[in-house]
């Protein structure tokens, strides 16, 4: 239990003693600069339920506090705000109780608590860039901090391998491959099929050129390319089963999946099941057929089946054509059911996907719930926005996409050349700098993705994210291999006498800092928002670096003093490792 907690109880009691008054909840924030105290209870948020001047309740409710609790050590009361000042033996206590917990902050996972985060989720065309890069870092942060939260946690994608735009990278590899293959050409196997959809996109704009040459309008000209027209056959060919296209979709779907897996493995992300959309487009019909008789959807005169959402704010939804195939809302009503069958104990799932797809998430969630799963009020849509580069948008099948493998590799570079500017890797060999610049350049990347609010669009700019001073990674790394630096040079086994203690100011903030950790996690896991540990691990950062500034750590006056410091300093590093795990970003032991 947190020290707010506690202090949340007390104030609670504190109304209901001295004004008769059950209050639901505290407000709390940290202490202005310019007044004494180390946290701030709002009066304000009370006067709804304890009537009376604020100056006076908070008076009242600050000497009830320093009576019932031995922490407290002094308020003031300024224009109702209650600045309470906490003793220096509590956050001395504090550090002793966490020092030797490697995981502190962290809750073991409840298994019977489970939830499921898709994330990825790419169509089997064309390798994974820069937009995808995104979807992944958010997606798996989110459930690493979920499972630090308390959570079971289940990590899936579903794999678009199916549907005309596979078909395109397919008949163009027909056409125009010669028999080549990854092993052939070196070429990673999401980057060769890749090729082959530009390629198609290539052709088929020539085509329309020569069409509406022949006088075609271009709507005409756009449907009667004849490369598009055999790319639908050969999607026909497919649906019915023949050998010949099947065997050319799975061996050009395994070049990628290939691929793919080199990529996540770059990348730092892991899953632990996989859905084909091959396998779960045929799902969700008999749904469908239950929902018509319940009356939740109803039929057109054409044999399509709707859903009616207009009492809900929405529009009506078709859940199924009229010839009876499927569309993609039958699909995800079909896999979202399918995954809960696949893993019973899982109670809510996460969507990482693009805030293009606001709509069609909250007409999901909506149709689940009216087919009555009672998992369904535990879905959630983590909407992110686009990442733009200084250059612009990126088209895929214009080959202007900025490639996740290139922009890795781009990353490690660019670290390593501001590295050797700075000077810093006397006595590395060249294997140590490679992997340096690498955790370096991938650190940056995720840190400037990650520390941005989700829903927030991101302009991404190399250069910029990889800066030693900051709010960036290279500066959260380098202050950690800082404080590695300080514990090698001093036995961080060392106990210290909590009652020879006396809290220097910034000691005593970057204790308060520390401890709101545990807090972090869980409201990062509630909103869904890598941002807030990010944002964490930066204060942190910066409340260490000014403690390291101000007060000497080795150099200290007492042995106990010394030991004190450096178990600080070793908690410290810990949180900053613990925190950047979550955040996927590896922490060098020596920059």
């Amino acid at each position: 239990m947190t020290f707010q907690t506690v202090l949340e109880n007390h104030i609670k009691k504190a109304v209901l003693e001295l004004f008769s008054a059950e209050l639901p909840v505290v407000e709390f924030q940290a202490t202005r600069k310019e007044f004494s105290g180390d946290i701030t209870v709002v009066i304000f948020g009370m006067l709804r339920y304890v009537k009376g001047n604020p100056q006076i309740i908070g008076e009242k409710i600050g000497t009830y506090l320093q009576t019932e609790m031995n922490d407290v050590k002094a308020f003031n009361v300024i224009k109702g705000f209650l600045n309470l000042e906490i003793e220096d033996s509590y956050y001395i206590s504090f550090l002793n109780s966490i020092k030797n917990n490697s995981r502190f902050g962290f809750i073991d996972s409840d298994i019977h608590n489970a939830v499921m985060v898709e994330y990825s989720s790419p169509n089997t065309n064309k390798p994974l860039h820069l937009g995808h890069i995104r979807n992944n870092l958010l997606g798996y942060s989110v459930a690493e901090i979920l499972r630090a939260s308390g959570k079971k946690v289940y990590k899936t994608q579903i794999i678009n391998d199916r549907g005309i735009h596979i078909c395109k990278s397919m008949l163009a590899w027909q056409r125009f491959g010669n028999g080549e293959t990854p092993e052939s050409t070196g070429l990673k196997g999401d980057k060769l099929v890749g090729n082959y959809y530009v390629k198609f996109d290539q052709v088929y704009k020539q085509e329309i050129e020569n069409l509406i040459a022949q006088g075609k309008t271009e709507e005409e000209a756009k449907k009667e390319a004849p490369i598009l027209l055999e790319a639908q056959q050969m999607l026909q060919k497919w649906e019915a089963g023949d050998a010949e296209t099947v065997a050319l979709w799975e061996t050009m779907n395994q070049w990628v999946y290939n691929g793919f897996e080199v990529t996540y493995k770059k990348l730092g992300v892991d899953f632990d099941s996989y859905y084909y959309e091959s396998q779960t487009y045929l799902l969700g019909k008999e749904f469908v057929a239950e929902g018509l008789e319940s009356g939740i959807f109803y039929e057109k005169e054409d044999g399509s089946v709707w859903c009616d959402l207009t009492p809900d704010g929405l529009d009506e939804k078709i859940v199924l054509r009229s010839d009876g195939t499927a569309v993609y809302m039958t699909q995800d009503i079909g896999t979202a059911i399918q995954r809960i069958k696949d893993h019973p104990d899982v109670g809510g799932m996460v969507y990482t996907v693009g805030n293009e797809q606001d709509y069609h998430f909250k007409v999901l969630f909506l149709i689940l719930k009216k087919l009555g799963f009672e998992w369904a009020k535990n879905l959630f849509h983590l909407s992110y926005g686009m990442v733009d580069l200084p250059s612009g948008k990126m088209k895929s099948r214009e080959g202007t996409v900025v490639d996740a493998d290139d922009l890795i590799e781009e990353m490690a570079i660019t670290a390593g050349e501001i590295s050797e500017e700075l000077g810093k890797l006397e006595g590395y060999s060249q294997d140590e700098k490679r992997q340096l610049y690498k955790t370096i350049g991938l650190g940056a990347l995720k840190y400037y993705i990650l520390k941005v609010d989700p829903k927030k669009r991101i302009l991404f700019d190399p250069k910029e994210s990889i800066d030693f001073q900051g709010n960036t990674g290279p500066f959260i790394q380098y202050t950690y291999a800082r404080i590695q630096s300080i514990l090698r040079k001093a036995d961080i086994n060392q106990n210290f006498n909590e009652n020879d203690i006396t809290l220097h100011e910034k000691e005593k903030e970057l204790l308060k800092q520390l401890e709101l950790f545990p807090e972090v996690i869980q409201n990062a896991a509630l909103q869904y928002s890598p941002a807030l540990v990010a944002n964490y691990i930066y204060d942190l950062v910066k409340a260490f670096n000014t403690f390291y500034q101000n007060v000497s750590i080795l150099g200290a006056d007492s042995e106990n003093e010394k030991a004190f410091r450096v178990q600080l300093s070793h908690t410290v590093g810990n949180t900053i490792k613990n925190a950047c795990k979550l955040l996927g970003i590896e922490v060098p032991e020596r920059m």
